[in-house]
């Protein structure tokens, strides 16, 4: 809080976990002779060339806050279980404007003195040396539990951006603490207390506005992600065959399936995988993937691949488990292909957000009302007036909004104002999801027996271009033929490393 005492350094490190026995002075002493300064390990961003792009974010976010100090963390280790973590994953917007993907960093913009703009300092966290006490005892930050990691020094070379030793951030920060800050709050519990009131809300929007536009680096990275995703598909219709009518829980193989994958070729998963067999694929978030794998029956995988700079995929494909389709499958399949080609043709510069969403909407209306489903007409479903009687009964099968923003974030820019994204107008190099889906619940008596238990959802992810949409992730077929001739290609060839 403002005019409080600044706590000391050590406040920024976690508290330990683990209870240890204690060590003896000799033993210290013992441990903390002969040893030669730890190997070097190269930074993640090294040849990456994110330092130019990230500089002209911080360049473009300072406009936004002449005068005032910007503070961006990447936020703490979170507890899993007891003394165990959970895998860090870097705030969004800190990765955004360093580059750095690092646990505990904390990114400084100080205003120029007599200028405009900011000086830019990361405070990271050195890691104990070979032949400290914490190299042996830290299981956090000691090199011989967790490895060795780039020192400030590499860090400040490979991402073109002044690095300080985190012990340094209480004294740095304690001049602005009775002054109107734009500090970005929860994220990191232990730098908070240290943090000055300020403007912390539209720090958040401002830097998610700013990335709605995605540079050249972003679309390469994100291509990546896609191309990779693409991969991870093949490796789960691969080993389908494996797995068809076994008593063994074969949506979960398929999840891990393409964990390796995302592994392999990322950092992790962009979110957790569904990986949805028979009527599982109508819970539209069904993450238990512990079901069989039935011949006859349908699978919605909605998965994608993160990247090491931690941009995502996000791509769904519904296949027949057999390879061949039902009629009533096919017709189904039909209808949603259908609606999502009209929801990518609106995805131009200058249409708004939404208007993916209302082609996509129509298409499933007027064909949930040709087949007998929907007893009000596509125009009277799909009325923008909420008051008007049959308004929106299209819904009941098919519940969710189609489209998003994909970035560092799966549902990226998510504190991005309403009239800056959900209403505002889509630009070059925006990229967004378009996923229409139909859900015929296995409990829906309002539709007839042959459609119970089928769901269908296609997303892929489209780049905004001046000449119109790309589909990023168009290396994955849709065609409801190429599909299962795709996968017969999958299961015929060896794995793709």
């Amino acid at each position: 809080q403002a005019g409080a005492e600044a706590p000391d350094a050590s406040d920024l490190t976690p508290p330990p976990v683990r209870k240890r026995p204690a060590m003896s002075p000799d033993l210290v002493e013992f441990l903390g002779t002969d040893w030669q300064p730890a190997p070097t390990m190269p930074h993640p961003a090294d040849g990456s060339g994110v330092a130019g792009h990230a500089s002209r974010r911080r360049q473009a976010l300072s406009e936004h806050f002449a005068g005032q100090l910007i503070v961006v963390p990447s936020g703490q280790l979170k507890t899993r279980a007891n003394d165990t973590d959970y895998a860090f994953r870097a705030a969004s917007a800190f990765v955004w404007l360093t580059g750095e993907t690092v646990e505990g960093a904390v990114l400084v913009m100080t205003p120029k003195s007599g200028s405009a703009g900011h000086d830019a300092t990361l405070y990271i966290r050195a890691y104990h040396h070979a032949g400290s006490e914490g190299y042996f005892t830290d299981h956090r930050f000691g090199a011989i539990w967790v490895g060795n990691v780039p020192t400030p020094a590499q860090t400040s070379d490979v991402l073109a951006i002044e690095c300080r030793p985190l012990a340094e951030l209480a004294r740095a920060l304690e001049p602005w603490r009775d002054q109107e800050c734009a500090v970005l709050t929860g994220h990191d519990p232990l730098l908070d207390p240290l943090l000055p009131k300020g403007a912390g809300d539209k720090l958040a929007a401002v830097i998610d506005e700013l990335r709605l536009t995605k540079d050249d680096w972003e679309i390469g990275r994100l291509q990546h992600a896609c191309d990779a995703t693409a991969r991870g598909f093949a490796d789960v219709a691969r080993e389908i065959p494996n797995l068809l009518d076994r008593p063994v829980r074969g949506e979960r193989w398929l999840e891990g399936t393409f964990w390796r994958r995302a592994r392999l070729e990322g950092n992790e998963v962009g979110y957790t995988s569904i990986v949805g067999s028979g009527a599982n694929g109508t819970t539209l978030h069904w993450w238990r993937n512990n079901s069989e794998l039935r011949s006859g029956d349908l699978l919605l995988a909605d998965m994608g691949v993160e990247t090491e700079e931690i941009h995502t995929a996000d791509v769904t494909r519904t296949f027949p488990l057999s390879g061949q389709w039902s009629p009533v499958q096919r017709k189904v399949y039909a209808a949603v292909l259908e609606a999502q080609e009209a929801g990518i043709a609106e995805c131009r510069v200058g249409n708004d957000f939404l208007a993916a969403n209302r082609a996509c909407m129509r298409v499933l209306a007027e064909h949930l009302h040709s087949w007998g489903l929907l007893d009000v007409t596509p125009e009277v479903s799909c009325s923008d007036d909420p008051e008007r009687p049959g308004a929106g009964r299209h819904r009941r099968w098919t519940l969710h909004g189609v489209s998003h923003s994909l970035g560092l974030d799966v549902h990226d820019c998510a504190q991005a104002r309403e009239e800056a994204y959900l209403h505002g107008p889509l630009g070059a190099n925006h990229v967004l999801t378009v996923e229409p889906g139909l859900y015929f619940q296995p409990n829906d008596l309002s539709v007839p027996d042959e459609f119970r238990g089928i769901s269908v959802r296609i997303e892929d992810d489209i780049r905004v271009t001046p000449a119109g949409p790309e589909n990023m992730s168009a290396s994955l077929p849709r065609d409801p033929d190429e599909l299962t001739a795709w996968m017969r290609h999958a299961q015929s060839t060896p794995l793709e490393f």
